[in-house]
């Protein structure tokens, strides 16, 4: 059995990016082992730091390597890091068995670009594996709702680092 004390947290990045109707985007996740029997699956794009690289990089990184959306500008970053913890269930199976939850950075964003700009299906410019099946425009406060319950703490403090930036 896997102790939670023995696993780090994954360093990582979540992307809030709101569209000129002040909506947020939010896609339906793709063959997730954490989300195999939930109907928790949506979530806002989100991926690992890697050794080094600076987290705004990290999450420009990101949103392209799911979305493909490129034609975004800065809005703000959340003041703190956010934790979560892999249910027990989970612990040693989901994010590879090898943290015992994520440290995420979060960012909001400003799409600037046209919805077309948006390819899930082979994202990245085709170089990226599909990590969503659908997405939408969503209202910011009902997405805690729409993701996995062991994340919604995490989720429920993006909306109050971001809720200000809508109109």
């Amino acid at each position: 059995m896997v102790s939670r004390e023995d696993l780090p947290y994954r360093d990582c990045v979540g992307i809030c990016v709101l569209n000129k109707d002040n909506k947020v985007w939010i896609g339906d996740r793709y063959g997730s082992t954490e989300l195999a029997t939930s109907q928790f699956t949506w979530q806002m794009p989100q991926g690992g730091i890697d050794k080094g690289e600076d987290p705004l990089d990290a999450a420009k990184r990101e949103l392209f390597e799911e979305t493909t959306i490129h034609n975004v500008s800065l809005m703000r970053e959340a003041p703190d890091w956010f934790y979560y913890d892999l249910p027990d269930d989970l612990l040693g199976i989901g994010l590879k068995g090898k943290f015992r939850g994520q440290r995420q950075r979060w960012f909001a964003f400003r799409f600037e670009g046209d919805d077309k700009e948006i390819n899930i299906l082979t994202p990245g410019d085709g170089k990226q594996h599909q990590e969503f099946q659908n997405w939408r425009w969503e209202e910011l406060a009902k997405v805690p709702d729409l993701i996995v319950p062991f994340k919604r703490d995490v989720y429920t403090e993006v909306v109050k680092a971001f809720e200000d930036l809508i109109d």
